[in-house]
């Protein structure tokens, strides 16, 4: 299966400035103010990079910060997509809401050239992950394997090629008993590395923002993000 996935990466050329889209792409809202409110909110905590060694493709990769007003976005396009009943989207505001006060999470993914180098949830991954501000370095709590690229997962995180593999890295709040964003912070920075090369990417912070800030209940949709 590898095969093809050199193939696309020799169309893609070592020039490309931006992953290559492959596959079908994901599933809209039918609103049109729904859609362009997600894709701002995606743009926002969102960032690719390219890797290469020489003229060679080493591999694609993106990532999205899952801030409060990110997991809000999403939730909201899931309950856009399936119907849900507005008891059913104020409990999954809710659990966002507990889990954005316990952990930071980056969702990514990757386009590989060399297969053998996807192993980031593995015990003795070849991969460092690493979130940092100015008060210091964590490394994930939990990495978990989201699954092949789909049209499915396109809905929500466009850059997911069919050839892509999408992770979920969990990382703690504090550094050294402090907060890891401080009152100061403005930027969360996500690196990767190991012999395949480094990729580094800054998400924005709003001032004083830290886990935990609220999500609006069903009935009271915050400011650019339409139900």
């Amino acid at each position: 299966m590898r095969a093809p996935v050199f193939l696309l990466l020799g169309v893609a050329a070592a020039c490309a400035t931006t992953p290559p889209e492959i596959g079908e792409p994901g599933a809209s809202v039918a609103d049109s103010g729904q859609e362009a409110s997600y894709k701002a909110a995606l743009a926002k905590v969102s960032q690719h990079r390219e890797v290469y060694s020489e003229l060679d493709t080493r591999f694609f990769t993106a990532a999205t910060y899952q801030s409060a007003e990110f997991r809000e976005a999403r939730v909201r396009r899931q309950a856009s997509f399936q119907l849900w009943p507005a008891e059913k989207l104020d409990q999954a505001l809710a659990q966002e809401r507990a889990e954005a006060a316990q952990t930071y999470e980056v969702v990514f993914g990757l386009l590989l050239v060399d297969r053998r180098y996807d192993d980031f949830d593995t015990k003795n991954s070849s991969w460092r992950l690493s979130l940092s501000t100015e008060q210091g370095e964590v490394t994930p709590t939990a990495i978990r394997r989201i699954g092949r690229g789909s049209e499915a997962l396109r809905a929500y995180y466009p850059y997911m090629g069919d050839f892509w593999v999408a992770y979920a890295a969990q990382f703690p709040v504090t550094v050294g008993g402090k907060p890891l964003a401080g009152p100061s912070s403005r930027a969360l920075t996500f690196k990767m590395g190991s012999t395949q090369g480094q990729a580094e990417m800054s998400f924005p912070l709003e001032p004083a923002a830290t886990p935990g800030a609220p999500l609006s209940p069903s009935g009271a949709p915050p400011a650019g993000v339409a139900r």
